[in-house]
Order: C-alpha cells, then sequence, then structure tokens
C-alpha cells in the first residue's frame, strides 16, 4: 500500500480500531485520519505542495506522525530533524533540504527561527479541516517521501533521498518476515528522526493494521511499567537499552507475557547479551543489521527458524547481501571484505552530492563501507567498519564533523577524533589536538568551543592536547596509535 494512503485506508477498513497514542491521546483509525487530512488541509493553505520538503524538529509525538503522512498526503517530502542538534547543524540541515516549512515547539523553535521561510507549532496542525473533500492524497510512486540526514566520513551529514517505492517496499518486507498483522502493538521509544523510529516502529505496523504507541523517553526504572500497562507485542531497541535493562536489579520481575519480540539494532550487540536478556525476560531479541541507506533493515534473524546470536541474520526476501574485495569481486563464505546490498529499499542518492552518490551506489550496489562476512548458511556476521564513524548508543558520530568544530578554533593546528571503547554505550568520543605555534588554550576551554558548535552527544568526552599527531609516510594522519591507544580505557 502507497504510504500516502495509510490513513484514509485504515479509517475505511475500521474506523473505531486503536491507531496510534501518546500521552494523554488515543486516537483511532478515523481519528488519526482526520488528523492527517486536517494537517494537510493547513500545510497546503500555507502553500506546501508537490515536490516541497517539510522539516519537523520535534521530539516523538502526536503531530510528528501526523505531520509524516500528512505530507505524503500532498506529494511533500519530509526531513526529521534531531531536536539536540545546535542551532548551525539543524540551519545547516533546512538549508540543504531546502525545506520551505517547519515544525517545531519551545527551545527548538528558537534554535532554527531564522533558518527557514515559515516555522509553525505544533498546535497549529490541529485546526478544523474545512472541505472534507479537500486535498486529496497523492499516491505517487516516483515521489520522494524521506530526506534522512546521516552523519558519514565527509563530515557535514548527508541527505538519503528515499522514495516511497523505498518505503513501500521496506515496509511490506519487514511486515512479511516478522509477520506484522493487526493485533500487534509497537511501544515506540527510538527517536524518530531516525529511520529505524519510522519505519520499524510506525510505518511498518500503521501498514499492517497494527497500532503503535509512543512511549515517554526511555527510563530504565519506569520502562517495564510502561510495558505492562501498553502490553505491546513488540519494541524495538539498540544495544544500549537492551545492556540496561538487562542490568538492573533482580528486584524488577515485570509482566513481559505480551511481548512476541524485540527488534535489536544501530550498533552490533553481542551474543551473551542477547542471551541474558532473553533468559531473564522471556522476549526473544531478533537482532538485525541496516542503514538509512536502505530504508532501514537489510538483515534480520528470523523469528521463526534458525536464529544465530552474534549474527545479524540471513538477508531480508528481496534484498540481496554479497561480500566483495577491494576491486568489487565477490569473496568465498567466511571472508571478510565489504559488505554491498542490493534490491528496491536501496535510497536513490545523497540529496545534492552526485560524486558521494556515484561512490556509495556502484556495480549495481550499495557499498555499505562496513566489513563482515557470511556464514555457510547465508547469515551475515558484522566485523568492522570502513567508515570513520564512532556509535554512541546507536548514534552516529562523524569523526571528521568533531575535528572540524575543533579546527575552527584559532589555537587549534591539527585535531583527531576516535572512538574510545565503552561498555554500556560501545564507544565515545575523545580528541587529540596540536596547538598552532605560540597558541595557549587547555582542554577545557576547547571542549567548550565544541559544545557551542556540536550536538552534546557528538561533544569529544576527554580531550588530549599532543606534541605532535601520528602520521604515515606520505605526512598523512593516521588513526590505528591514537585508538590503541585509549582501547584500555573503557568508561
Amino acid at each position: 500500500m502507497h504510504s500516502a494512503l495509510i490513513p484514509d485506508r485504515r479509517a475505511q477498513d475500521d474506523p473505531a480500531g486503536r491507531c496510534l497514542d501518546g500521552p494523554g491521546v488515543r486516537l483511532d483509525n478515523a481519528a488519526f485520519a482526520e488528523r492527517v487530512r486536517a494537517a494537510s488541509v493547513r500545510l497546503a493553505a500555507h502553500g506546501v505542495g508537490r515536490g516541497d520538503v517539510v522539516a519537523a524538529m520535534l521530539p516523538n509525538r502526536i503531530e510528528l506522525v501526523v505531520l509524516l503522512f500528512a505530507a505524503w498526503r500532498l506529494g511533500a517530502t519530509l526531513t526529521p530533524i534531531n531536536p539536540a542538534l545546535t542551532s548551525g547543524e539543524a540551519a545547516y540541515q533546512l538549508a540543504d533540504s531546502r525545506a520551505v516549512l517547519a515544525i517545531a515547539a519551545d527551545d527548538c523553535a528558537e534554535r532554527i527561527r531564522d533558518a527557514v521561510p515559515l516555522l509553525l507549532a505544533p498546535d497549529a496542525l490541529d485546526a478544523q479541516a474545512g472541505d472534507p473533500a479537500a486535498a486529496p492524497p497523492v499516491a505517487d510512486p516516483d515521489g520522494l517521501a524521506l530526506l534522512i540526514y546521516t552523519s558519514g566520513t565527509t563530515g557535514r551529514p548527508k541527505g538519503v533521498m528515499l522514495g516511497h517505492d523505498n518505503v513501500q517496499a521496506m515496509a511490506e518486507i519487514w511486515v512479511e518476515w516478522l509477520d506484522v498483522t493487526p493485533a500487534d502493538r509497537c511501544l515506540l521509544i527510538l527517536p524518530l528522526f531516525h529511520v529505524n523510529g519510522i519505519m520499524v516502529s510506525v510505518v511498518g505496523p500503521l501498514s499492517a493494521g497494527a497500532s503503535v504507541v509512543l512511549g515517554p523517553r526511555f527510563a530504565a526504572d519506569e520502562f517495564w511499567a510502561v510495558v505492562e500497562r501498553e502490553q505491546p507485542t513488540y519494541f524495538s531497541a539498540v544495544p544500549t537499552i537492551v545492556a540496561t535493562l538487562t542490568a538492573l536489579p533482580q528486584a524488577h520481575r515485570p509482566d513481559t507475557s505480551s511481548l512476541r519480540f524485540v527488534g535489536c539494532g544501530a550498533a552490533p550487540a553481542s551474543a551473551e547479551l542477547l542471551r541474558a536478556f532473553e533468559a531473564r525476560y522471556g522476549a526473544p531479541v531478533i537482532e538485525g543489521y541496516g542503514l538509512s541507506e536502505c530504508t532501514v533493515a537489510v538483515t534480520i534473524n528470523p523469528l521463526d527458524g534458525v536464529r544465530k546470536p552474534g549474527t545479524v541474520g540471513p538477508a531480508l526476501p528481496g534484498l540481496e547481501v554479497a561480500i566483495v574485495d577491494e576491486h568489487g569481486a565477490r569473496v568465498p563464505d567466511g571472508e571478510p571484505g565489504e559488505v554491498v546490498i542490493g534490491g528496491p529499499t536501496v535510497m536513490r542518492g545523497y540529496l545534492g552530492l552526485p560524486e558521494e552518490t556515484e561512490r556509495t551506489l556502484r556495480d549495481g550496489w550499495l557499498h555499505s563501507g562496513d566489513v563482515g562476512y557470511l556464514d555457510p548458511d547465508g547469515y551475515l556476521v558484522i566485523s568492522d567498519r570502513i567508515k570513520d564513524l564512532i556509535i554512541w548508543g546507536g548514534e552516529n558520530i562523524s569523526a571528521k564533523e568533531v575535528e572540524e568544530a575543533l579546527l575552527a578554533h584559532p589555537a587549534v593546528l591539527h585535531a583527531s577524533a576516535v572512538g574510545r571503547p565503552h561498555e554500556r554505550y560501545g564507544e565515545e568520543p575523545v580528541a587529540f589536538v596540536v596547538l598552532r605555534p605560540g597558541s595557549r588554550t587547555d582542554a577545557p576551554r576547547l571542549l567548550e568551543h565544541c559544545r557551542a558548535r556540536l550536538a552534546r552527544f557528538k561533544v569529544p568526552r576527554e580531550l588530549w592536547i599532543e606534541a605532535e599527531l601520528p602520521v604515515n609516510a606520505v605526512g598523512k594522519l593516521v588513526k590505528g596509535p591514537l585508538r590503541e591507544r585509549v582501547r584500555a580505557i573503557r568508561k
């Protein structure tokens, strides 16, 4: 089903069926469809139409989901913005995406007030719609559905272009693989500025007739009470959340009987962690692998069938995964190489970056930049990353973006950021700098400089001022020795 038609189809098939719940709000299918239609009329009144981009800088709330489907109803594209971004970071995304309108609240609105042609508060979408026949849905499979900005080795985030064909294919594949039905209920705990939150916890279940509840911000000591109250059949998490829940005191004995499974992805999880969670809570953890450039999921361990902790499962139906060497030739099973992906969920490219797109989409494959291998049964094991990313609790941090922020300080000559192992969050950013001759500053001042330019989760947790940084034979900075330095220091 085309994503723009989901609210109308649900209202037609089961008007009183439960659909979307949030703090203080419970919408059945008919009420949700009306909210979406009303919001689309409001957007159209502000000039939003086919091909336009609208932005949302909001925490998880009902209005963000309504905006998503309202934009799609008009043939417009949504670009979600992380509410933790600084004004400069958010302004870059707004300018790069050419957003014509943004929805933001509170301090987020203040940060982007001068960066977008039109800024509206979330309650602006709640006005009466007027003519019931206004704004019929645009079901154009060639239209652009999402612009998801993802960090990468180029420093500045890149706009991943995902079409409605990508979204529809991903939803259908995912629903079939995990047998999601109208009896299911998803508890959304991951942020909606990520494609995981959008696809796995909103579009996927809603397309299958299931219901969604927007949970409060994750807090381990309150989480299971939400599960007991809302009775979800699944939720999607990152390894950090799974580890935090597993580490709760044994006095926590929640009722988890409603859960069919727990999804886990965004960063590697150990087999020991997954087994410990399952043993304690009785819900199978289905680990998968994916990326924004493939509309989220590429491989997932099967719910019914052989699950192999330590792997991320086989390729989903309709998708193909291969392992290639540096020349693009396939390698035998069991040998490591770059993970490449093919299929209908592969992005159209990076917005305004033809050379980057060509490097990533070549020879009929999407080159992930991740290193892995396939076992004899076709299950994928991710072993390393080619990309210079630091993954903090499922958040991608571009090392180059951190380095560029440091290099903007007049006293800094060289900067190098790496990930330091962290037992709960996977990695945390740390940095090394060399000062310009004659310059004077210290680590606290440099970190304060970073806080003014980077979202909090991107700011180095520690910084060292060095006399020099390691270089290779041609004078290029190398990070191997720095990673070795911090590898044994876990926080």
